[in-house]
């Protein structure tokens, strides 16, 4: 990796860590965003325990993709660093990972539930429920926690790099969610997505509960055409180098 390269990454990653607060998605120091540079063989992640408003590039640490030692850094590098290797391992499409314990969507890991899609603002992201993990048996908590973490995650998803793309995110039980995407900023607002329709699926849940409303699924053909307005070869939404914008 070369200085250039390194040093925009360590501020893509710094200015997506500084943004989870912003963005009301963590308490205290509840989170971390991490960016990968697969040339270099290495990944960028916020250390362990450091406040949003102290955090500087020079304590990100960078960490070697194929056996997680620090390669630069003084700190230590988050604790759930191990995790996101286990994703970027996996899935090679992954160019960021965040991680936060956001309220709404943490109310659904702990309740042991997916986020359904009842409506199209959660298909214009995810195409279909965020999955939640089966829970890590005494075994996966007692060696290689974080690492294991990552492996539920891979295996709930049976290592499908196309599922991945087309739900960019996964529930962890009774802990929260993670969320990725093809760089460190598109991970963020993943997981800024991910809190945001988690916070109307409970209301619209629980309106229904209430029989004041009519939470079914909405038909099938209208999320399609929310996704792909936004993904793959006929997406038109915005304005840039998008396939099929007009």
């Amino acid at each position: 990796m070369s200085d250039t390269s390194l040093k925009r990454l360590r501020r893509e990653v710094l200015a997506a860590n500084v943004r989870i607060p912003e963005a009301g998605l963590a308490t205290l120091t509840w989170g971390n965003v991490s960016g990968v540079d697969r040339e270099a063989g290495v990944f960028v992640i916020k250390p362990s325990g450091v406040s949003y408003a102290d955090l500087t590039e020079d304590d990100l640490v960078v960490v070697a993709l194929d056996d997680g030692r620090v390669v630069e850094g003084e700190l230590r590098p988050s604790t759930d660093t191990e995790t996101h290797r286990c994703l970027y391992r996996a899935f090679p499409s992954v160019g960021g990972v965040t991680h936060t314990h956001s309220a709404h969507a943490v109310a659904f890991a702990q309740a042991r539930c997916s986020i359904p899609v009842l409506g199209t603002t959660h298909a214009d992201t995810f195409n279909g429920a965020i999955p939640v993990t089966e829970d890590l048996t005494a075994e996966q908590c007692a060696r290689d926690y974080e690492y294991n973490t990552g492996q539920v995650i891979v295996a709930m998803l049976e290592g499908d790099a196309a599922r991945a793309e087309s739900v960019p995110g996964a529930l962890v039980s009774r802990h929260g969610p993670f969320t990725w995407g093809a760089t460190a900023t598109a991970s963020l607002e993943n997981a800024v997505i991910c809190e945001a329709v988690a916070e109307m699926a409970l209301h619209t849940l629980a309106l229904r509960s209430a029989a004041l409303g009519d939470a079914s699924a909405p038909p099938q053909h209208l999320l399609d055409r929310h996704f792909t307005r936004k993904h793959g070869p006929d997406a038109y939404y915005g304005n840039g180098p998008v396939a099929g914008a007009h």
